[in-house]
């Protein structure tokens, strides 16, 4: 794993950003894994920045996004897709036959979400996944539980996380219980990991992700085994780790041929 830390959401986005899009430069025809929630906004901001200013070209690119709630329609307000074309999609040249969600309101969850797996198999995998974390250590919508082997299927949230995203909704008890997500293993098999995380109530899941033992119990703990691992993460996120400071002083100090 590396520990970017930094000042606030907004440069930690950069760093990120910076990432994508060397990426993207390198390999025009990228697939990327996208997440939702608060936490990558600035992310997608500065995304579209970079489409804007500097001509970052998306046409080449595929997506796939990490989950979606069942039972709601891409019109619904709080519906994945409805988020990713208001944060992203419409902002960037990335051709719409190209963009790949969860569909909330299939008729058929296991088979869908076989298909889903093909499709990224067949995409050539995921070359980078964008994640956040819950503050339970969640990635994805794999709860604490889940299988560290799991692949794209149907997950009942835990009351915890309906409550955490009981904002996106008019009121908790409009949150679905169920989603679809891709499962860990399937995160896992990106060739890099960007996880970001901000503000102090994913302090507890950051540590215990970084510095904790891989457990079930804090799923994002898995990426201990993932060999590109990047965690951007602000100071407050960071305050629970034990060697911080560590963490700095590699990331200030890398060779000029490690900085993207």
């Amino acid at each position: 794993m590396e520990i970017i830390i930094t000042s606030d959401p907004a440069t930690a986005s950069q760093e990120a950003a910076r990432f994508l899009a060397a990426l993207i430069r390198k390999k025009p025809v990228a697939v990327l894994g996208l997440a939702t929630g608060s936490t990558p906004v600035p992310l997608y901001r500065e995304l579209i920045r970079m489409h804007r200013e500097e001509g970052l070209d998306f046409s080449g690119c595929t997506s796939f996004n990490l989950d979606e709630y069942v039972g709601l329609g891409a019109d619904h307000p709080a519906s994945y897709r409805r988020f990713m074309q208001e944060n992203l999609f419409s902002s960037i040249n990335l051709p719409a036959a190209r963009i790949h969600i969860p569909d909330g309101l299939t008729q058929d969850i296991p088979a869908h979400c076989a298909a889903y797996e093909k499709s990224i198999a067949e995409s050539g995998g995921i070359d980078a996944q964008v994640l956040g974390i819950g503050s339970d250590g969640h990635v994805g919508f794999n709860e604490p539980t889940s299988s560290l082997a799991s692949r794209t299927r149907i997950k009942t949230l835990t009351q915890r996380t309906r409550s955490d995203n009981a904002h996106f909704f008019a009121s908790e008890n409009d949150v679905p219980h169920h989603v679809i997500t891709m499962g860990i293993g399937t995160i896992m098999e990106a060739r890099a990991v960007l996880l970001l995380a901000f503000g102090e109530n994913k302090a507890d899941a950051v540590a215990g992700a970084v510095e904790g033992p891989i457990t079930a119990s804090n799923p994002a703990s898995i990426l201990q085994m993932h060999p590109t691992v990047k965690l951007y993460l602000d100071e407050k996120s960071a305050s629970k780790l034990a060697r911080r400071d560590y963490y700095r002083w590699v990331f200030e100090n890398k060779p000029d041929w490690q900085r993207d």
